[in-house]
């Protein structure tokens, strides 16, 4: 639930009772961002008690003015449900339903439109707005969430996207996790190819044999992953070398197959320094 996310709602017009009261539920499922809201048309009926067609054509209006967008799916018991993000910006654009601040009292002396500012003789002010003004953002009392620069990077979330989308959970955890790792020096490219990797290994397993997200990368089972794609960029090397050295052993020994040889391969072996030009001329090829 985000605060931050039901408060911008809360304070726009969104044209009728209908969908103020959908868009208000979805910014309860929302993450401070407005992302991560998962709940179907069936549940949003449910909850809010309208009917069904009410619902399906406010999620389909608001995809349409750019209010939701969609963000991926989520599989279920039935299928799948569709992964929705409000888009915050286009909902500070939108229509607010707050009063403006209206100066009362006489004329002469009018009264002040905020609160006192306590005794006159130590002239303490107080708090700019009131307890039930508009403008107040009640905070929940539960912990204070906190979200980097670092977590919030695209590139933090494209590896969290390449990991097994039904066994992602906890988010926030998992990106601040990621962020960790690349402060001890780890790249996100290879962390994005471990977690690609991890994907197509645990292809077609039972949920049950593939890790939580939040628990594999807090276990460091990316390691795993490096450490092979590690090793598959050694061997690939060694066979790189060993095709240059053959293609270098033919070329010495003026072999038949020689005319097999591509002058893109000739330019390499020569800037490798395996074979000279002359070498090359005298096995009938050019340079």
């Amino acid at each position: 639930m985000s605060w931050r996310v039901a408060n911008e709602c809360a304070e726009r017009s969104f044209g009728s009772a209908a969908r103020k009261q959908i868009i208000m539920f979805l910014a309860d499922k929302a993450s401070d961002d407005g992302s991560g809201i998962w709940c179907s048309k069936g549940t949003i009926q449910r909850h809010t008690e309208l009917s069904e067609s009410t619902v399906k054509r406010s999620i389909n209006d608001f995809l349409r003015e750019g209010v939701l967008i969609e963000t991926g799916r989520r599989l279920c018991q039935n299928g799948y449900t569709v992964i929705y993000r409000i888009v915050l910006e286009r909902v500070a654009s939108m229509e607010t339903t707050a009063e403006p601040d209206i100066l009362t009292g006489v004329t002469v002396n009018p009264v002040q439109p905020e609160p006192g500012t306590g005794s006159t003789v130590t002239g303490v002010r107080g708090p700019r707005w009131t307890p039930n003004h508009p403008k107040t953002l009640h905070k929940p009392p539960t912990r204070r969430r906190e979200v980097t620069e670092e977590v919030e990077n695209l590139e933090f979330e494209k590896v969290l996207a390449a990991y097994p989308e039904d066994r992602i959970r906890d988010r926030r955890t998992c990106l601040r996790q990621i962020a960790a790792a690349v402060k001890t020096g780890v790249k996100p490219d290879n962390l994005l190819r471990a977690a690609k990797a991890y994907a197509a290994e645990t292809e077609g397993y039972t949920r049950s044999k593939v890790f939580f997200s939040d628990n594999w990368f807090k276990m460091r089972r990316w390691e795993q992953g490096l450490a092979q794609i590690q090793a598959d960029r050694e061997k690939a090397r060694e066979a790189e070398a060993k095709g240059r050295a053959n293609l270098a052993a033919w070329i010495h020994e003026r072999h038949p197959l020689c005319r097999h040889i591509t002058n893109r391969q000739i330019e390499d072996l020569i800037a490798s320094k395996l074979v000279t030009p002359e070498q090359v001329r005298a096995a009938e090829l050019s340079v």
